[in-house]
């Protein structure tokens, strides 16, 4: 077993098995995972891989060390959809001449680039390492990190891209085992998806690298003329410039396996002549809505933005954390059905969990061995909940389980602080109760109650032993 084995075993795709996994360097782990395009605004679709890979990324730190992992999750923001909402939005002022397309598209992009960074921190989500924009790395750079261009020269050079019909393609027959990712062959690459294949493709499954752009569309000068890099050159650059050649896992959803992983793996490996782009390929099952596929003619496609803040899913927004629970609730590999009633579950166990971890007299107790042994089998998240509902069930006032409880709340990326609040707002409806018992308006004393037991909290009533006035404590009702 290698040195850098730390018990953390995860599926790979590209084996389709769980495996052992220790780094190529053990003192540097490094994760690659594909970012939004930030056309628009980032749906709950995108939320989940950016939850599940925040979590592995919390556990590589946890057993690593914080300092020895490298997180890259990159910005996509350029792309023809970018374009598209750019002409949309700004149309008129292009024509007038008062904005011009390429400032148009940078509004369009740092509006939605800085949603997604407050929706992302809203879901408890750490910001990765690096996070860098495409637009950053086209063309060489002063610092000589990898770029787009650069990358597209060596493909060229080395016989596994040509020049035809304006664009610069990847000749996918120059690489005699294309297709371990996703297990399609060159044989079986026919048209696809695409109606018609290119007359100037010498083959159906060739992808574009470079393509022309028209004085209406962004461009950058380059050796095959004015234009802007095809979708999947991006993340080849990105991923190199900061985590080398072969790195250790790289991330994304299940949708991106074919083509953009695939191809993805077929730039980087024959532009660096190697073996492998990343150690690890994980993917994060589909997620549908209420049992259907989200789209927008379906009315069911939601923004996390509408989530958060509006009354949209469910009729109220939603926290942050409850989201992020729901979407834990279900192994990452698997498909999640997102409904109201899933978030309903999820904020009740959370107000549970929150509450028994405010009975730790004082700081967070040690991370529970168990919970950390769940996450190292392949994130059982599942398994991993399993034991945060048992310390709420053993928790009491300043006991180790309370203490544990909170220190894995606050792991997992749940704000424990709130927890607190919790209490004050306890005592302060036990406080409007009494009066109103005192006030012999037992209506409001039992409805105040009641509200409370459906919350998870049940009352005791008695009276001080000292003075004989009546009294009321609380519990996390079990």
């Amino acid at each position: 077993m290698s040195e850098g084995f730390k018990g953390l075993r995860l599926y790979n795709t590209l084996t389709r098995s769980k495996e052992d996994f220790s780094p190529i360097e053990p003192d540097n782990v490094r994760m690659y995972v594909c970012g939004p395009t930030v056309y628009d605004f980032a749906h709950i679709g995108n939320a989940r891989p950016v939850i599940v890979f925040d979590v592995l990324f919390r556990l590589l730190r946890h057993l690593y060390g914080a300092d020895h992992v490298t997180y890259v999750r990159n910005i996509t923001d350029v792309d023809d959809k970018i374009n598209a909402r750019a002409l949309r939005d700004f149309g008129t002022e292009i024509a007038a001449g008062s904005l011009s397309l390429n400032e148009a598209i940078r509004r369009v992009t740092e509006k939605t680039a800085d949603q997604f960074h407050k929706d992302v921190a809203a879901l408890g989500c750490l910001p990765p390492t690096v996070e860098p924009r495409a637009t950053e790395f086209v063309q060489p750079r002063a610092d000589g990190k990898t770029d787009m261009i650069g990358l597209i020269e060596t493909l060229i050079a080395r016989g596994h891209a040509y020049v035809a019909g304006g664009e610069v393609l990847f000749d996918t027959a120059s690489m005699p085992d294309y297709g371990q990712l996703s297990k399609r062959h060159l044989d079986e690459q026919q048209a696809g998806a695409r109606i018609a294949v290119d007359a100037h493709k010498k083959n159906p499954g060739d992808f574009v690298l470079w393509k022309l752009s028209s004085p209406e569309e962004p461009g950058w000068e380059s050796p095959w003329g004015r234009g802007r890099p095809g979708w999947h050159i991006e993340c080849s650059a990105m991923s190199a410039a900061y985590l080398g050649e072969v790195f250790d896992i790289h991330g994304g959803g299940l949708d991106l396996i074919f083509p953009h992983h695939e191809n993805e793996i077929a730039q980087s490996r024959c532009a660096h002549g190697t073996h492998a782009m990343a150690k690890v390929w994980m993917h994060n099952g589909f997620l549908q809505v209420e049992g259907q596929k989200m789209s927008k003619s379906l009315g069911n496609f939601y923004s996390i933005h509408q989530l958060l803040e509006t009354e949209t899913f469910g009729n109220r927004p939603w926290p942050g954390e409850v989201l992020r629970l729901a979407m834990l609730m279900t192994h990452y590999r698997e498909p999640i059905d997102f409904s109201v009633r899933k978030l309903e579950e999820a904020e009740n166990t959370l107000r549970k969990w929150k509450r028994a971890a405010d009975l730790a007299s004082a700081g967070s107790g040690p991370l529970p061995a168990e919970m950390v042994a769940a996450l190292c089998d392949d994130l059982s998240t599942y398994a991993a909940f399993q034991v945060l509902t048992q310390l709420a069930a053993e928790a009491t006032e300043g006991s180790e389980a309370a203490a544990s409880l909170k220190a894995a709340l606050e792991f997992l990326g749940f704000d424990v602080t709130s927890a607190a609040v919790d209490a004050s707002a306890i005592s302060a409806a036990i406080a409007e109760r009494l009066a109103f018992i005192a006030a012999r308006n037992w209506a409001e004393a039992d409805r105040i109650r009641d509200e409370l037991l459906v919350q998870g909290i049940q009352l005791k009533d008695g009276k001080d032993a000292a003075t004989g006035e009546r009294i009321t404590t609380w519990e996390v009702k079990r």
